[in-house]
């Protein structure tokens, strides 16, 4: 898969409980289509049973409730508002995700807003996590009496920032927060006598500083993997150094696996598994046809989800990774889940913004088939996270 220039998106993804499966080959042709028939009305459960929310299909529902925000909502970048931007097609909203044998739980924002009360929930990643992080803002800010008492702490505006973001929900005094760590390890300055080609050092053993302000935290979202690759990294001259000594010889996906275990002795170090949830999200496809995103790849044409199956890729090599760092972590019964969103977002060709990106973007400008118009599909993955914390009796 892959990825443009930009701020491209990260990893997202759930197996809830069942670790071992694949997302691409589970039951891969059972999944059939489905046809454009009215969904009956759900009533889950307060309390969802164990579910593998990742396995399923999309579902045209004329009643499904995206609209319980809009692009109106004040947190959304101005590229992920397609319709503002000249998207007439809104159906890429009624698709609802309905996984095999169980019912995804709607997202009830006054009760999880009641539950994270005093509380902290985070993002940490790229650009993708950040598109999840604005999608959570505007679905929580639905349950909110006055939207004028959200606002972030610091007084820095949300649109494109690069470092972190804190927004307050005053009248429960939780924070929602979001941090721009595309590799989730430093990047830092090479050792000194390196050779010229290397500009910078992806330090795979030392996780970002900003880690320290996540310890603590009640509900953690992580997300990486669409910077590793050689484009984002060997070919900008990012190389990478462990144990202050750079290795040139290491492969991307090499580096990924040891950043991960860096993550996970991090986590296993730092965080209180009787407080806080985390989250891993798996990667979320992109959907560049007819060429790759600098090459005249488009996904402007697409007003449904995918019916070809062989269009969709395989498993990224990625998802393999995390789900075994996590599997690693079994016995320290850490609350560490694998958020799967891999396989149902990579029928979502439609949701992309493509073309329609924020006002003032040159028309000769690549299409953008990596991020997602909002309201849109992170909202499905937002409402894994609340499905698997009801399961878990989160703060109750």
């Amino acid at each position: 898969m892959k990825v443009d220039k930009h701020d491209r998106p990260e990893f997202s993804s759930l197996f809830i409980f069942n670790f071992s499966a694949s997302p691409f080959n589970h039951h891969f042709f059972s999944h059939i289509f489905p046809d454009r028939s009215p969904s009956p009305s759900l009533s889950p459960s307060p309390f969802p049973r164990a579910c593998d929310y990742s396995f399923g299909r999309w579902v045209w529902d004329e009643t499904y409730p995206f609209q319980s925000y809009t692009e109106n909502c004040p947190f959304l970048d101005p590229g992920f508002r397609c319709s503002r931007s000249g998207r007439r097609d809104e159906g890429y909203r009624k698709w609802r995700w309905q996984p095999e044998g169980c019912d995804l739980p709607r997202l009830n924002a006054s009760e999880l807003l009641e539950r994270s009360r005093n509380g902290r929930i985070v993002f940490a990643g790229d650009s993708i996590g950040r598109n999840q992080w604005e999608s959570l803002l505007c679905m929580l800010a639905h349950g909110v009496s006055n939207v004028s008492t959200i606002y972030e702490e610091s007084g820095k505006s949300i649109n494109k920032h690069k470092g972190f973001l804190t927004m307050r929900f005053q009248e429960y005094n939780l924070t929602v927060e979001y941090y721009r760590v595309p590799f989730l390890v430093i990047i830092g300055r090479p050792p000194r006598n390196s050779p010229s080609e290397v500009h910078a050092a992806i330090r795979v053993d030392e996780l970002h500083w900003y880690s320290n302000q996540w310890v603590g935290a009640d509900v953690l979202v992580f997300n990486a993997g669409h910077w590793w690759n050689l484009d984002k990294t060997v070919k900008m001259g990012y190389y990478f150094q462990e144990g202050g000594k750079l290795n040139m010889s290491m492969g991307v996906m090499e580096a990924f696996r040891r950043s991960l275990q860096t993550w996970k002795q991090w986590v296993e170090e730092n965080l209180d598994p009787n407080r806080t949830h985390v989250f891993f999200r798996s990667y979320s496809p992109v959907h560049y046809r007819g060429g790759t995103w600098n090459e005249g790849g488009h996904c402007d044409t697409d007003e449904e989800p995918e019916r070809d199956y062989t269009q969709l890729e395989d498993e990224p090599e990625t998802n393999t990774f995390i789900s075994n760092t996590i599997k690693q972590m079994d016995s320290v019964k850490h609350k560490v889940q694998f958020l799967n969103i891999t396989y149902l977002t990579e029928f979502r060709k439609d949701g992309h913004p493509s073309k329609y990106r924020e006002p003032g973007t040159p028309e000769d400008a690549p299409q953008d088939c990596s991020h997602w118009c909002l309201p849109g599909v992170p909202d499905t993955w937002n409402e894994f996270v609340y499905a698997n914390l009801l399961s878990k009796g989160f703060r109750k």
